[in-house]
């Protein structure tokens, strides 16, 4: 079996997340979303994957390769061109990168899976897969109920009693929307339905293909099976979702690192005082992070790898991205700092340079987190 991650898109939904990363690179607990989608299609025996890439394509692939180390074959499609020595993303649409892979080797030649890369699933792809067939679907989708207050954020199907769909919203209003049954982004193509994308131009499968299917009558039907789905629909989900898998609510994501207490992991060669310290976990305290006397941190919270939390700081129900160094005495509660942005977890975000912000940053590689009052900030 085959399939094809949706890696192309700029996830402006989610920024400041994304200004430095692609979305399906986004970590959850230190690993990007898209490694837990490799590893799940390859315990379904899936050994061949294309990945359509545009926006920061490259740190994709470096990470992933060719596949060899996940045990399958991982291909690339860049969207995009080069201008003046500069390469220039241009994405087009996600049924659109079908069609140019398709146009050029002809690698939906049997059943393929085809999946957006910015999720975590624990599906039954094997099963799903057999009700595809079964049903003689020229294609499926995934589908799953989500409150009605939640609908604008998803495509939107309503089906018949077979469940044959016979009608698509997408990302409809709360009073628009005809039903609360959600695509979850994962769907299974016959290769005959690539033939309805038109080639050599933008083209969506939420927007454009699927209300075709249905205006042509198509075979398309919804897949409804019981499987955990963790959608990284907003920031604000980012920071609800890292709570939810640190207090151990997704029984297939572990904290990684050594537990060298009740609910406290770190990675190696953490510099941690002890004895003059407050952690309460559940805490992942990442490789080379030093944590001075005098601390609190209170989980969850995810500290990763070379950050510093100075004297007498503290940080509750927080995310800190690499090689952050919060100031001497600053508290900091249910915050993400990603970059050069601190992010709350209602989503208001501040920036360095933003007059507003309460907090400052040394410089964009090392996020120093100070009030704005701390005398000893260099800048």
């Amino acid at each position: 079996m085959k399939a094809m991650i949706l890696a192309a898109g700029k996830g402006t939904r989610v920024r400041p997340l994304t200004y430095e990363l692609p979305k399906p690179m986004i970590p959850l607990l230190g690993k990007p979303v898209m490694a837990y989608l490799i590893e799940h299609l390859a315990k379904h025996d899936v050994r061949e994957v294309m990945v359509n890439v545009s926006y920061l394509h490259e740190k994709i692939q470096q990470y992933f390769g060719d596949g060899q180390r996940f045990g399958m074959h991982i291909g690339y499609s860049f969207e995009g061109d080069i201008s003046n020595g500069q390469i220039v993303p241009s994405p087009v649409g996600s049924a659109g990168g079908m069609r140019k892979i398709q146009d050029f080797g002809g690698f939906f030649d049997e059943t393929t899976i085809v999946i957006c890369g910015d999720a975590i699933i624990d599906l039954d792809i094997t099963a799903a897969v057999a009700e595809h067939r079964r049903k003689g679907a020229l294609v499926s989708l995934v589908a799953k109920q989500v409150p009605m207050d939640k609908v604008s954020g998803y495509g939107i199907v309503v089906t018949n009693d077979d469940g044959k769909i016979t009608s698509f919203q997408e990302k409809p209003s709360q009073t628009e929307a005809r039903s609360n049954l959600a695509s979850t982004g994962i769907y299974i193509f016959e290769p005959e339905a690539i033939n309805l994308i038109p080639s050599g131009s933008a083209f969506d499968i939420g927007s454009d293909l699927f209300p075709l299917l249905v205006q042509k009558n198509c075979p398309f039907y919804a897949i409804n099976l019981p499987f955990n789905w963790i959608d990284i629909g907003l920031v604000t989900d980012y920071w609800e979702v890292m709570q939810q898998v640190m207090r151990g609510e997704v029984p297939s994501m572990h904290i990684p690192g050594r537990q060298i207490k009740p609910g406290v992991w770190v990675g190696l060669n953490v510099h941690i005082d002890w004895e003059n310290t407050k952690i309460v976990g559940p805490v992942y305290i990442g490789s080379g992070a030093r944590i001075d006397k005098g601390t609190q941190i209170i989980g969850p919270t995810w500290i990763s790898d070379g950050c510093h939390v100075q004297r007498g700081g503290k940080v509750e129900r927080s995310v800190l991205f690499e090689y952050t160094r919060v100031g001497q005495d600053y508290s900091f509660k249910e915050m993400i700092v990603c970059g050069e942005y601190c992010v709350d977890k209602a989503g208001r975000m501040m920036h360095v340079d933003d007059d507003t912000c309460d907090l400052i940053w040394s410089d964009a590689r090392e996020k120093v987190i100070y009030p704005m009052n701390y005398a000893q900030v260099k800048i």
